[in-house]
């Protein structure tokens, strides 16, 4: 039978994988180990910028910050969720690729390992000469001793009419495998957090109380699965904030030295009252919701007289650290119910004032000799346009004018002194000053199974690098005995050695 040309074309013409392997191929790749250990390197790449920039559910005054410093490049930088890395889309891509590679690779060798652990040794091969590891003498040597020096040395054992077959090791494929479900269970356990817990920070000033409520945070990140009632009913004040520094006449003068936050603590609305001393590293624990110490800075506090001679605004006021090392800060004021006019002050905070020339420094962070210094500004705060605006920043509002003559350094107010406002608009005086800390409230259900996945991980590394998988065996026939040896990973000889001294000593 003669084919046709189109006929001969068409038995000739490549075949396609298809659909269904196309899915095979792509499944297979994913499922791989070069896969899984590349996913596994780009999950750690990826979590390095979290640590690099700023996060917005960890401190998102700094994040302002970052855009008042350099605008263009942190619109940039937010575009790529820089700011925001553990709630990126393509951080979620690497996390489930990830988890599908690490079950599609785990689970089909957790049951070739369960079957191969009830596998009984093999029989011993028919020359045992040709094993990278041999040896053959002359010995009076039973079967039943054979097999009882291996099992002392911890081998399986399997006899047979003239041969004894051993092998141990398999706790080294054990804690590999044990490595990987542990990062299974590692995987499960973030993706719980992120589905079951939340996380907040706010700002509190001494003297004042906080409320484990949604309304009370600042900034609240909820899980999918997080309702307001989840939250845990605790409440406490903050009675009192201490900071201590290393003082003049040492090279780190400056430098924290400890940080400490006393808490009047109440775990629930009808809970007695505790004291609770809230250090770095060191959070609130209530029923499994942490709250932990994350930042402190200043909060001077000022009374503003309008220009009918009404107390407008008394309070502290949260100024921000500008700079780290002596604690300078930068406050905003802003008082709409102030007559004639609304009012609004930029404020620079000194902590430890000296001056140099015409200007003036904070030369250490501790508040030694407080002091401030004000711009004052009149006009239209812009409060009824329902349009948000930051508390920390008046750069939004256009139809502020200056009050006077705004001089680059004015003279700083010492506590207790008062600034006139020109054309009788009123008055500000500095009063006192208060510390402010930001505490950061997570809820995190997988946080423990994380840690015990974690060291089960760690101990699993430790089993596959350090046990070696090996298999001997002894064949007795005639006087002659003959004992093969072979290692699947490392040197075998000093093992095999002593098995070898062992089995001539009983001949």
């Amino acid at each position: 039978m003669t084919l046709t040309d189109e006929e001969q074309k068409e038995v000739t013409k490549p075949v396609g994988l298809g659909v269904v392997g196309w899915l095979r191929w792509g499944w297979r790749t994913l499922t791989s180990m070069r896969t899984a250990l590349i996913l596994l390197f780009l999950f750690a790449l990826a979590s390095v910028p979290g640590s690099v920039f700023p996060q917005r559910n960890v401190d998102a005054s700094l994040v302002a910050r970052y855009y008042a410093n350099d605008p263009v490049k942190a619109e940039w930088l937010d575009r790529f969720w820089l700011f925001d890395v553990f709630r990126s889309p393509w951080f979620a891509a690497i996390y489930l690729l990830l988890f599908l590679s690490l079950v599609g690779c785990v689970l089909p060798r957790t049951l070739a390992h369960l079957k191969e652990i009830r596998r009984k040794p093999p029989a011993a091969p028919r020359n045992l000469l040709r094993l990278p590891y041999h040896d053959e003498f002359t010995a009076d040597l039973t079967i039943a001793e054979a097999a009882a020096t291996l099992k002392k040395r911890r081998f399986r054992v399997e006899t047979g009419p003239d041969w004894v077959a051993a092998e141990k090791g398999h706790l080294r494929e054990t804690g590999n495998l044990v490595f990987h479900v542990a990062l299974l269970v590692l995987l499960i356990a973030v993706g719980a957090g992120g589905l079951y817990g939340y996380k907040g920070n706010v700002l509190v000033v001494e003297g004042d109380g906080f409320a484990n409520t949604v309304a009370a945070y600042d900034r609240y990140v909820p899980g999918a699965s997080v309702s307001a009632e989840s939250l845990e009913p605790f409440s406490f004040k903050l009675t009192d904030f201490q900071a201590t520094y290393i003082g003049p006449g040492h090279e780190k003068v400056g430098q924290p030295l400890t940080f400490s936050a006393t808490l009047s603590v109440k775990d629930a609305p009808s809970a007695a009252e505790r004291v609770v001393d809230l250090r770095v590293n060191e959070p609130l624990d209530v029923n499994g919701t942490l709250t932990y110490l994350i930042g402190h800075g200043y909060a001077p506090v000022f009374k503003v007289t309008d220009g009918q001679g009404q107390v407008a605004y008394e309070g502290p006021v949260p100024c921000l650290t500008s700079n780290t090392s002596t604690y300078e800060s930068e406050c905003v004021i802003k008082v709409p119910d102030a007559r004639p006019q609304q009012l609004a002050f930029l404020g620079r905070f000194l902590p430890s004032t000296l001056p140099v020339g015409e200007e003036w420094i904070s030369v250490f962070p501790g508040a030694a000799n407080p002091t401030v210094q004000v711009w004052p500004f009149a006009g239209d705060l812009g409060l009824d346009s329902g349009e948000p605006q930051s508390v920390y920043d008046l750069s939004a509002h256009k139809n502020l004018k200056p009050l006077g003559t705004m001089t680059v350094q004015p003279r700083p107010l010492a506590v207790g002194e008062a600034l006139d406002l020109p054309g009788g608009a009123g008055k500000i005086e500095f009063t006192g000053v208060k510390e402010w800390i930001s505490l950061q409230t997570t809820y995190d259900p997988g946080r423990m199974p994380a840690l015990m996945a974690s060291i089960a991980a760690v101990l699993g590394l430790v089993f596959s690098l350090t046990i070696r998988r090996r298999r001997v065996w002894v064949r007795m026939k005639d006087g002659r005995v003959t004992v093969g040896g072979l290692s699947l990973t490392e040197n075998f000889t000093d093992e095999f050695a002593e098995i070898v001294a062992s089995f001539r000593s009983l001949g």
